[in-house]
């Protein structure tokens, strides 16, 4: 919900703004602009991350406009899970719970706390190390250095997709002069029309700068900053 406030406040607030200053709504409408921008971007994200991260990107939108799963019930789901394992643990031993990790979905503790499936990662991070704990052979203090690194590891990879909408962001004001060039080039091969349709297409040509740096720091930039909230 606030994604789509924040995106109306924005965009309504320069379109105001314009129209009551006397322009023409429909002077902003410019899909060929639109186009060389948007296109641009993409191309240049594609160019500059692995397609896995590409897609991600592309993925996480709509996550974007989701309320965050994360909860008081969640993590006390988590807790209540963890204390099921240990307290089986104490009872039965370490080898108690083999077919809990072999089989979680057959499992009656996790089948219990379906919840944490919502945290990603959260199952298959915890059944691994139960599993390296039932081998035996790895002290406590090596146990918790493979935590550290593997959750230093999912950050890292986690926040490549923020990572790539703040270099778009970094990058649109930039296409938007392209668009802007490109419209002057277009509008200097109609030298001899009329000043008023001269007029129109240099207009044509800033509205190209205007929607990079509108997209850049009202659009995509806010985007990847929550991208990257939502994340950590």
């Amino acid at each position: 919900m606030n994604v789509v406030i924040g995106l109306l406040v924005v965009l309504g607030s320069c379109v105001a703004g314009f129209m009551l200053s006397g322009g023409e709504l429909l002077a902003l409408f410019q899909p060929y602009e639109l186009l060389i921008i948007g296109g641009a971007a993409l191309g240049a994200m594609v160019m500059s991350n692995p397609l896995g991260v590409t897609l991600n990107v592309m993925k996480s939108f709509g996550t974007l406009l989701k309320p965050s799963p994360y909860s008081k019930g969640l993590y006390l789901d988590l807790l209540a899970l963890l204390y099921d394992i240990f307290n089986k643990m104490r009872r039965e031993g370490l080898l108690g719970i083999e077919k809990d990790i072999d089989e979680p979905a057959a499992s009656p503790i996790f089948s219990k706390h379906t919840g944490i499936a919502r945290i990603h990662g959260a199952t298959e991070f915890i059944i691994d190390y139960l599993r390296v704990m039932t081998l035996g052979g790895v002290a406590a203090h090596d146990l918790d250095a493979l935590f550290d690194a593997e959750r230093e590891t999912h950050h890292t990879e986690s926040h490549l997709v923020s990572g790539a909408m703040s270099k778009v962001a970094d990058a649109l004001p930039g296409f938007g002069i392209v668009a802007a060039v490109l419209g002057v080039v277009n509008t200097m091969g109609s030298v001899g029309q009329p000043p008023a349709v001269l007029g129109g297409m240099i207009g044509s040509a800033l509205v190209g700068t205007f929607l990079g740096i509108l997209l850049a720091y009202g659009v995509v930039e806010p985007l990847g900053g929550l991208m990257e909230q939502k994340l950590d």
